[in-house]
């Protein structure tokens, strides 16, 4: 501490620039103006000494003031510290618009007169460094580290380093750098407006009764289809009607409504249909708040065009400059451990026409092993090699001395029609080993709820997908691709420019020209995230028009 006193004495203009005045956040009478310009040099060292010590424990703030001469951010005199801490007052009164958690404002509202000395003004400045630097965090990149919530969700979050944050805030208007903080996607934006009119519809009562049926067809009338009537006219599904009978316009909305909520579009409101209509407000909230919390995490440049895989949705997409240009339905991870697709950012790299099928070894020793020692006939459609590359004959083999830990044979597939992977897949090296691909299972795709792989992503539509990724590269995409399909040889086709690919998990999606779409929690994700939210300080609310 000596040496740091020693330093500081040497910083004779600083203590001019400073003074006393730094000993009053809001410059209240009896307070730091009524000091005297003539305030030692130790009185101000003191300040400068305390920010040094609460700063000690924190590196970037450490780092931060040491660098910056230990001039105050927060604490000083003058319109210039006013307006960042009104800045900050305001940025923070507002967090529960953007779904976060309050935070105590107190050392920004209250009246400093308690102050005693420029060793507690400067505790106090660090403090409100730190508040500043939690909000920016927590509004930028999430309050919540993924991982921690669930294993699957193995995103990277694109963290903002906290000293340059605090450094480009000093050089910035303070309002519109605090306004520049959340995500600025499209996405955020809409899912902020959908909170706040589900706020102001929970005020209201919601969407009304519960609909009391197991199921309603076209034709059906009573007082359930009254219900059922009311309550899509309370959701945005109908115009105001007197009408008494489950007729087509009834129909219509019931359609519309299943394509918003990934259901089969039948017009009829049968269990699942009737079981997604009678969510509650309450619920749907729940899920924006955990949307806004996601976009939060994948807040970053996501690429000019980039791929984008929800597991929710099971759907994938190519986005090019903010359109969709290309869409397929997918499958996705079985719910069950080990299965569940992982959620994490890559690049797509390559495509493999007429691919073998290595088969991963937890399948081999999990699935495969049991089968082989009932019968080592059984699944025929895989050939067996030992580590040195060799094809091995079952016949050889006593498949019932090995265990799944010692097991030296690995399984594939040679490329057809009906390997497991298609006749296509799609490559993003990652230490999950997924990757996307064709499959011959085709019905699967008719399927309302698409959760069966092992954990990568099969597509109803590969060829199209191949074709959309090579367009870029290629003046016939189409017939390159069909001419290497064509001689049933393995062929890697390297992507010139890799595609960044997403693969997330959201269950309220806003829909560009308004309204949103919802999805079921399928691996039970979103509920871990809220609860996580909850114990943060997150709360859901009602808010009067």
């Amino acid at each position: 501490m000596r040496i740091l006193f020693l330093r500081l004495k040497m910083i004779s203009l600083m203590a001019a620039l400073i003074g006393v005045a730094v000993l009053s956040l809001n410059a209240q009478p009896g307070m730091a103006q009524s000091q005297s310009q003539s305030q030692s040099q130790s009185e101000v060292t003191g300040f400068m000494q305390a920010v040094a010590e609460a700063a000690a424990g924190d590196k970037a703030l450490s780092v931060y003031y040491k660098e910056a001469g230990y001039q105050p951010v927060w604490t000083g005199r003058g319109g210039k510290f006013r307006s960042r801490r009104k800045a900050l007052l305001k940025a923070l009164n507002a967090s529960r618009d953007h779904g976060l958690p309050g935070y105590d404002v107190n050392l920004l509202k209250a009246n400093l007169r308690a102050v005693k000395s420029d060793r507690d003004l400067g505790r106090i400045e660090v403090e409100l460094s730190k508040l500043f630097l939690r909000y920016a965090r927590d509004i930028q990149t999430g309050i919540l580290t993924p991982a921690r919530v669930d294993a699957g969700i193995a995103r990277k979050v694109p963290l903002r380093g906290r000293k340059s944050v605090l450094a480009a805030f000093v050089k910035s208007s303070p309002a519109n750098f605090m306004r520049r903080l959340a995500p600025s996607s499209p996405e955020y934006a809409r899912l902020m407006k959908e909170k706040m009119k589900l706020e102001k519809l929970l005020a209201s009562g919601g969407w009304g009764q519960l609909i009391p049926a197991g199921a309603l067809k076209p034709g059906a009338t009573g007082n359930a289809v009254l219900i059922l009537r009311n309550r899509l006219i309370a959701m945005g599904y109908m115009r105001r009607s007197a009408v008494a009978s489950y007729d087509g316009s009834i129909q219509t909305a019931v359609q519309t409504f299943q394509r918003d909520h990934g259901l089969a579009v039948d017009g009829v409101a049968g269990k699942g249909t009737l079981g997604e209509l009678n969510v509650s407000v309450e619920q749907r909230l729940a899920s924006v708040l955990v949307a806004m919390e996601r976009e939060r995490w994948i807040n970053m440049d996501l690429g000019k065009r980039y791929i984008w895989v929800n597991l929710a949705d099971f759907t994938t997409k190519i986005i090019d400059d903010g359109v969709v240009t290309f869409r397929t339905r997918s499958v996705v991870g079985k719910n069950v451990p080990d299965r569940r697709s992982p959620e994490f950012s890559d690049e797509m790299e390559h495509m493999v026409i007429n691919p073998t099928w290595n088969v991963p070894r937890s399948i081999t020793v999990k699935e495969y092993l049991p089968q082989l020692q009932q019968d080592p006939g059984a699944v025929s459609f895989l050939d067996m090699y030992d580590r040195q590359g060799r094809v091995v004959s079952r016949s050889e083999v006593d498949f019932n001395q090995y265990t799944r830990a010692d097991f030296p044979f690995s399984l594939k597939q040679a490329p057809s029609g009906r390997n497991a992977l298609g006749l296509v897949k799609f490559m993003l090296p990652n230490r999950f080993n997924i990757y996307l691909h064709d499959t011959p299972a085709k019905s699967l795709f008719g399927r309302e709820r698409r959760d069966f792989s092992h954990g990568c992503i099969r597509l109803a539509d590969p060829f199209g997908f191949a074709y959309a990724l090579l367009a870029p590269q290629s003046q016939d995409p189409e017939g390159e691709f069909q001419a290497l399909l064509r001689t049933g040889r393995e062929a890697v086709v390297p992507l010139k420019q890799h595609v960044p690919v997403h693969i997330i998990y959201r269950t309220a999606i806003s829909k560009p020209r308004g309204g949103m779409e919802y999805r079921r929690d399928v691996y039970g994700r979103d509920a871990k995230i809220f609860n996580a939210l909850q114990n943060a300080g997150v709360r859901i609310r009602a808010i009067n028009s």
